[in-house]
């Protein structure tokens, strides 16, 4: 049974599953799809051609698929994205993508805290982690369990590898590798996020292939292609170090070092 608050503003062309709480003055819009067991907070917006998935939790004041903030958009029918059981807090802010049938897309099992920022055609994958007041510029895109500190700003067309952390008041004008700790402005990486690779279960063999990439990569003084090709020869090709690899191979803003 759907739950909606009698202040609510709700178009009767909304989509809403069973088990759907829509608290007092909450408004949504003609567009929106909301999954089964989501909650609405009081006073948030959802609006465009938004679709929010099962078992979500959008706090007061959020607000969630309103026109992006890009002087390009001119009205494209454009789409935002949310995956299941992702937690947008109190005044965070998500916008859908510029262009006609792009969409900006937010996976599962992510937490963005209060005042976080996502622009337009933004691509965040599964178990993402954005603190207090980070704002990701459009095109950014975050791998799964990237964490981003509080109050960083992430430059447009920045890449944020997986399992990767920001410290808090970085400012990321440049790619992020995969695995990695990075902090300051001008950012500097600092080692592997080994604590977080350990919690999530990384093989030791892993842990150690990654160990050597990082000191070819970070350490030893080489061109991003001496050093891609040291690793081919040198370290095992795990997953994790294809990865890695790709990473660099294909970064257009250049890669934090």
């Amino acid at each position: 049974m759907v739950e909606i608050a009698a202040s609510a503003v709700v178009d009767r062309r909304a989509e809403l599953e069973e088990e759907v709480v829509v608290g007092p003055y909450a408004i949504i819009g003609p567009n929106v799809r909301i999954g089964s067991g989501t909650t609405v907070g009081s006073h948030a917006v959802l609006d465009g051609h938004t679709v929010i998935g099962e078992g979500c939790r959008v706090f007061p004041h959020a607000v969630v698929g309103t026109e992006p903030q890009d002087l390009k958009f001119k009205g494209a029918r454009s789409f935002l994205r949310i995956g299941d059981r992702t937690v947008i807090r109190e005044f965070a802010t998500m916008n859908p993508a510029t262009g006609d049938g792009e969409a900006t897309v937010v996976g599962s099992d992510c937490l963005l805290m209060a005042y976080s920022h996502v622009a337009h055609n933004c691509r965040l994958g599964d178990h993402v982690i954005l603190a207090n007041s980070v704002n990701l510029a459009g095109h950014v895109e975050l791998g799964d369990y990237a964490i981003v500190g509080g109050v960083t700003p992430v430059h447009q067309f920045v890449r944020i590898g997986r399992h990767s952390m920001i410290g808090g008041g970085s400012r990321i004008p440049q790619d992020v590798a995969p695995f990695t700790l990075v902090s300051g402005n001008p950012p500097v990486t600092r080692g592997l996020n080994l604590v977080g690779l350990t919690r999530r279960g990384f093989r030791r063999e892993a842990l150690e292939a990654l160990k050597k990439a990082y000191r070819i990569l970070f350490r030893d003084k080489l061109t991003v292609k001496e050093a891609v090709d040291r690793i081919r020869v040198e370290v095992p090709a795990t997953t994790e170090i294809q990865d890695l690899v790709e990473f660099f191979r294909t970064s257009e803003r250049g890669v934090t070092r």
